[in-house]
């Protein structure tokens, strides 16, 4: 019996699982085109099949290479990035009280 490693397994699960669409680009897919569709490994690993399919999401073959060379392009970079930014530092109105302060004593 073929594990859950075994592409076709995780395949038909995940088409059963999820809609027939693109998680990126939302394009639908029916009929021959379902061989379009791809399952993508959220984290890269392909050795990471649980059971209810949340490392999984369905990208059509042009997202999903995409997604890849995105993934590769950071990761030759050196650590891979977040896509969040970070916080704002700068306090417009850090210096405020103290002119407010030195213009009253004028």
């Amino acid at each position: 019996m073929p594990s859950m490693h075994d592409g076709k397994q995780y395949r038909e699960k995940a088409l059963k699982m999820y809609p027939w669409v693109c998680g990126r680009c939302g394009r639908d897919f029916e009929g021959k085109q379902i061989r379009e569709l791809t399952v993508h490994h959220r984290d890269h690993n392909h050795s990471n099949n649980p059971a209810d399919g949340s490392n999984w999401e369905l990208l059509c073959v042009y997202c999903h290479d995409n997604e890849h060379q995105r993934f590769l392009e950071a990761d030759s970079q050196g650590a891979l990035q977040s896509e969040e930014e970070a916080p704002a530092t700068y306090n417009a109105f850090a210096g405020l009280k103290d002119l407010l302060k030195a213009q009253k004593k004028q």
